[in-house]
């Protein structure tokens, strides 16, 4: 089947639904437990031992779940000289299933708080609880699910590395790496329906605009995304309003062709700051996002 008439038939659930669905189960507090194990094990800033110790511990727990993991070993040299090694994570559920859906989510945190209040605190690593470690938890609490019961299509977990390792501003050549290192390094012949990313998604309060850049070249998978919250319940939280257009893992996704919704909290105050800590983040955010990922493939 041609991708765009895949795209067309998977269109057409939204248009016939009618009464609500119930939600998914999704363990939020187990989920919750792992953002605070990420955050105690220390900033996964690639090159360090908690980064490595992170990557050792996630690709365990995704090789107890998963029908098969692929790693993406590759290394990047910043504008300042050094060598990053650094690791991208992909779990695949029904992996000879032609029509596969693509959730991903940074498991890194980023080196500087430069947006924190105090001055003398932008030299210090961002915990990242919710800028990171709240999609991998989301993403390990859908593959506890999907173990359980088998998703009716093809699945692909990507976890990517070294998102947050540099600036945004001007060029950011340094910054979504391992997304940009799967787009240009896509397995023989693989494109997924439709792709979903998942950042900064455990704010205790939440609510998810649709963002710009997905409403603008990946409407359809908006309106998947966010109709399918609105049938279990979660239309207060999966909010139908345009929001701003951020830069994100998605961008590189879009540009090699796979078309991808952005679910990101950007209102968050502790967004780069030494306080992006686990109290910052909630089991019921985390269980609201994982119950809409499980929506989606059941």
């Amino acid at each position: 089947m041609m991708r765009s008439a895949a795209l067309a038939l998977l269109a057409l659930p939204i248009a016939c639904r009618g009464s609500s669905q119930s939600a998914p189960p999704f363990d939020g507090e187990q989920a919750l437990r792992w953002v605070q194990y990420q955050v105690a094990a220390g900033p996964r800033i690639p090159g360090t031992p908690p980064h490595r110790a992170v990557g050792d511990w996630l690709l365990a727990e995704l090789r107890r779940r998963a029908d098969t993991v692929e790693v993406q070993v590759f290394t990047h040299v910043t504008v300042t000289g050094d060598t990053l090694p650094l690791r991208n994570f992909i779990a695949r559920f029904r992996p000879r299933e032609h029509d596969r859906v693509l959730f991903l989510a940074h498991w890194d945190s980023k080196p500087h708080a430069e947006q924190d209040p105090d001055p003398a605190k932008r030299t210090l690593p961002v915990p990242g609880a919710n800028d990171g470690a709240s999609g991998v938890a989301v993403l390990l609490g859908v593959a506890d699910q999907l173990k359980r019961t088998p998703p009716s299509v093809g699945v692909d977990l990507l976890f990517v590395d070294g998102e947050d390792y540099g600036s945004f501003q001007g060029d950011a050549p340094d910054n979504l790496l391992g997304s940009r290192y799967f787009a240009t390094h896509l397995p023989p012949g693989y494109m997924p329906l439709y792709a979903v990313l998942l950042d900064m998604v455990g704010d205790s309060d939440q609510a998810f605009p649709e963002e710009g850049y997905s409403v603008e070249r990946a409407p359809e998978v908006v309106e998947r995304v966010w109709q399918t919250a609105e049938d279990i319940g979660l239309g207060r939280v999966f909010r139908p309003v345009q929001g701003i257009a951020l830069t994100d893992d998605h961008i590189p996704l879009l540009q090699a062709g796979i078309h991808t919704a952005d679910v990101i909290d950007f209102d968050y105050p502790p967004w780069h700051t030494t306080a992006d800590t686990p109290d910052k983040v909630s089991a019921r955010s985390l269980a609201n996002v994982g119950k809409v990922v499980l929506a989606l493939v059941r």
